[in-house]
């Protein structure tokens, strides 16, 4: 098999994977909200469902802030960071297979002609994106994934971006307990 044939094949299995993952998330949402029981696994992994979805926002932020009211916020923001960073990979492999549902975007367009050519200043702009609460990060992921940037540099400024939103996000949810607890009294 020719490497042009194999990358064609790669790139199928990517968009199909990345298909089947969103489908299973929707699909059995209702049981990736009951891992929230099992601590800082279930929020990592409830953090990786909420960042594998393309487009369609689950609210992980939203869960963060909770969880840091519950438990260690640093904790709590490391997990979801990584786990959110993990999540992040269908937007990666949705690039990589080269049949991103965004190609066509103006905005991805440009993303992408500016990755390519400042691709050192690339990892700084996707933990910027992954920092920054914002629906756009999927279109970063795409780019890089269709750019082929090395998936270690890509997931290292993803998780480090990620990790330092839900620090806030995390101690948001700390803080807003103690200042209801304040409010009101124990």
């Amino acid at each position: 098999m020719n490497p042009k044939t194999r990358l064609t094949i790669l790139r199928i299995l990517a968009l199909v994977g990345v298909i089947a993952l969103i489908a299973a998330l929707f699909i059995f949402r209702d049981q990736v909200k009951k891992l929230k029981d099992y601590g800082y696994i279930g929020i990592f992994l409830i953090s990786i469902a909420a960042n594998a979805t393309i487009i369609i926002p689950l609210p992980g932020v939203a869960f963060t802030t909770a969880m840091g009211a519950i438990f260690n916020p640093i904790g709590v923001a490391v997990a979801a960071g990584l786990g959110a960073a993990i999540g992040e990979l269908t937007g990666y492999m949705a690039g990589f297979s080269g049949r991103g549902v965004a190609e066509r975007a103006a905005l991805y367009v440009r993303l992408t002609t500016w990755m390519k050519a400042h691709q050192n200043l690339a990892y700084g702009v996707i933990l910027l994106l992954a920092f920054i609460p914002n629906p756009l990060f999927d279109l970063a992921g795409m780019a890089s994934g269709a750019l082929k940037l090395p998936l270690w540099k890509f997931l290292l400024a993803c998780a480090i971006g990620k990790i330092l939103k839900m620090l806030m996000f995390a101690y948001a949810g700390y803080y807003s307990v103690a200042w209801i607890t304040g409010l009101f009294g124990k």
